[in-house]
């Protein structure tokens, strides 16, 4: 399936776009962790009616308000992948879960005991469409921020554009994660 790309320029900086024929397949900050994972080495640089319904999303999304619409979005991934991406969607706006949170919503659909967070965590910091699916809603335990793939500054202000309280929330000391 032919894949098409789009740069966009937002508060927090440049995005790169990618879909295909049935939706956005990618949103990363230019220059960050795992930015164009996925992309097809033959693709093509135009503008799409896909991206033109992100760039109106992004623009309510980056005005405070919460979107009352979605692009259409196609998740690529491993079936463990795509299942953390579809609880990651259903985050509210403006609210924060936990790694942990997520490994047990997860454990409890496979009727397993238990699911590895760190294992939850690997999917959330690989989504490849971010801010659309809000990887950034995700925070560790007692308000630890952790890692974001588009670096934790940006982590922040997303936050902050939703009204979450980010001062009950802080950067770890120290960590892989980071």
């Amino acid at each position: 399936m032919m894949q098409y790309t789009s740069a966009c320029q937002t508060p927090l900086g440049e995005v790169l776009l990618v879909c295909d024929e049935l939706g956005l397949t990618g949103l990363w900050f230019k220059g960050g962790k795992y930015c164009a994972l996925g992309l097809a080495r033959e693709h093509e640089e135009r503008e799409t009616a896909v991206f033109g319904q992100t760039r109106r999303w992004l623009d309510v999304y980056f005005s405070g308000r919460e979107p009352d619409f979605m692009p259409p979005v196609h998740m690529i991934g491993t079936p463990f992948q795509l299942a953390v991406w579809e609880l990651l969607r259903r985050i509210p706006y403006g609210e924060t879960v936990t790694y942990g949170e997520l490994a047990a919503q997860i454990a409890a659909e496979r009727g397993l005991a238990r699911m590895s967070a760190q294992a939850v965590g690997g999917a959330v910091g690989h989504n490849p469409v971010s801010i659309l699916v809000p990887c950034h809603r995700v925070v560790g335990k007692d308000g630890n921020l952790t890692g974001y793939a588009g670096g934790l500054e940006r982590k922040v202000k997303l936050l902050g554009c939703e009204g979450v309280d980010v001062g009950r929330l802080f950067v770890p000391g120290k960590g892989t994660a980071l």
